[in-house]
C-alpha cells in the first residue's frame, strides 16, 4: 500500500468537511466509514479508551491511503459492555438504544446522499448489534451497508498469525498480544508494560470458543467479565511489542480499504416485490 504522506491532499474526515464538501463527497460515491468501539477496562496496562482508538487508527489509515473513495465518520465510542460493568471505568449503552444511534447515524447519511455505508466495529460484543444496524440501514434507508471487526478484515488475521507468540487459542483475545501491541505502536507512553499479565480463560481444552485471531468456536456467549478475568485481561499482553502493532493496523487498513473497494464494485440492490 503506498505511503499516505504521498496522496492527494482531498479532504476525507466528515467532520472537518464544509456542508457543501460533504455533498460532494456523497455525490462522488464515496463510502462513509463509521468507527464503532467502546470504552472498558484492559487489564492493568491499557487505557479504557483501546477499542476506541485502534478502530478509529485503522480507519484513519484506510481512509487516508484512499481519501477520494472515503468519507471517514466521527466514531461512535461507546458501545454495549454491560459485562465489563464490574470494573471501574467503563460506560454501556443499552441494546436497544445502541441500535437506534447506530441508526440514526447511517439514516443522516442515507439523507445527505451517501449510498454505501462501512461500520466498522472495535468492540467484540458490538457485532451483533452493528449487524443489525447495517441490516436495518438497508431496509430502511435503501442504501448498501455492511458491517466488520476490523480484526476480520481481510488479510489481518494471516498476518497476526505470522505474528503470534501467545497461546494458540485465546492468546489474542482482549487487552491481549494483539491489542497491546496495536496501542504500543500508536501511543507507547500509555502502556505500562511492567503490569501486563498473561490471563487465559478456565476453559475446556476444545475450540469451541473464541479467539480475536484465530477465529469463533461454534459457541456464543458472554460471561461476566469478573468471572473470567482477574485483570480484565484475556490473552496474553506480555508477548506485544509495537513493531507487531504496526504491521497489525497497516493489515487492517488495507483490508478495509480492500472492503471499501469491493462496495463500491457492487451495484445497488433494486427491490422487487413480488405481490
Amino acid at each position: 500500500m503506498p505511503n499516505p504522506r504521498r496522496m492527494s491532499s482531498v479532504k476525507y474526515r466528515y467532520g472537518e468537511m464544509t456542508w457543501p464538501e460533504i455533498k460532494e463527497a456523497a455525490a462522488a460515491g464515496r463510502v462513509a466509514v463509521v468507527p464503532v468501539a467502546t470504552i472498558e477496562d484492559h487489564g492493568l496496562h491499557l487505557p479504557v479508551d483501546t477499542d476506541v482508538l485502534l478502530c478509529t487508527a485503522v480507519c484513519e489509515r484506510a481512509a487516508a491511503f484512499a481519501p477520494e473513495r472515503i468519507a471517514l465518520v466521527p466514531p461512535i465510542n461507546h458501545g454495549y459492555s454491560p459485562h465489563h460493568m464490574d470494573f471501574p471505568g467503563t460506560i454501556t449503552i443499552g441494546a436497544h438504544t445502541f441500535i437506534e444511534y447506530g441508526l440514526d447515524v447511517c439514516r443522516s447519511l442515507a439523507h445527505h446522499g451517501f449510498k454505501r455505508m462501512l461500520i466498522v466495529n472495535g468492540h467484540g460484543s458490538n457485532a451483533p448489534f452493528v449487524d443489525i444496524i447495517a441490516r436495518l440501514a438497508v431496509v430502511e434507508a435503501g442504501v448498501l451497508a455492511a458491517a466488520v471487526n476490523y480484526w476480520s478484515a481481510p488479510g489481518v488475521r494471516q498476518v497476526a498469525e505470522t505474528l503470534r507468540e501467545s497461546d494458540k487459542v485465546g492468546g489474542m483475545n482482549h487487552a491481549c498480544e494483539f491489542e497491546t501491541s496495536a496501542y504500543l505502536a500508536l501511543r507507547p507512553d500509555l502502556v505500562d508494560m511492567s503490569k501486563a499479565r498473561r490471563e487465559l480463560a478456565h476453559r475446556p481444552t476444545k475450540n469451541y470458543w473464541t479467539d480475536l485471531v484465530a477465529g469463533d468456536g461454534p459457541l456464543v456467549m458472554m460471561e461476566p467479565w469478573s468471572a473470567i478475568s482477574e485483570t480484565g485481561v484475556m490473552g496474553d499482553p506480555t508477548k506485544a511489542s509495537a513493531e507487531k502493532g504496526d504491521r497489525l493496523l497497516a493489515a487492517a487498513a488495507r483490508g478495509i480499504v480492500e472492503l471499501v473497494d469491493e462496495m463500491r464494485a457492487r451495484p445497488l440492490a433494486q427491490r422487487k416485490d413480488h405481490h
